[in-house]
């Protein structure tokens, strides 16, 4: 399977510790079979940040990973395990790690998931009724990498300015 990376400039060597700590699934590289998805990410970037904007694609095949490996993987739907998983993560309290997966595979928290877990919160929703509301909202997948053993699994196979 194809999987795309947005971003500002080309990445030689993924480095994890550049990562930021509080994104959907934590401190790691991240990426999403859609394309569409990665290069609005890297117009986005470039336009924040400078540079390029740039879509890195690699190559990564499921069937070749190890059963040791640690993976989560997420409905494509909201769940409330998720939105609770996804919660936790973006929590700037956390100063740690919440978890221990080397992959996190589900939907990427947009805007209309913010803003539930804003109302969550700030108690104007349970866990179950925000997740309920975005049920019916479509929400791009990704794939989170967050060792190094997960890394050697994905393969870069071209770049490309957007």
């Amino acid at each position: 399977m194809k999987l795309y990376h947005g971003t500002n400039t080309d990445i030689e060597v993924i480095d994890l510790s550049r990562g930021l700590r509080h994104k959907d699934f934590g401190k790691g590289f991240y990426a999403t079979p859609d394309r569409t998805t990665a290069v609005r990410m890297a117009q986005k970037r470039a336009r924040l940040f400078g540079g390029e904007a740039t879509l890195i694609t690699y190559e990564f095949d499921e069937t070749t990973l190890p059963s040791d490996l640690k993976i989560k993987r997420f409905p494509e739907k909201a769940t409330v395990e998720w939105l609770l998983f996804v919660d936790a993560n973006r929590d700037r309290k956390n100063t740690s790690s919440i978890h221990d997966y080397d992959i996190v595979i589900g939907p990427i928290a947009n805007d209309g998931v913010v803003l539930q877990l804003t109302n969550y919160r700030e108690g104007i929703y349970s866990p179950e009724q925000a997740a309920l509301l975005l049920q019916d909202k479509y929400l791009d997948q990704q794939y989170y990498f967050g060792t190094d053993r997960a890394l050697c699994f994905l393969h870069k196979i071209n770049v490309e300015t957007v």
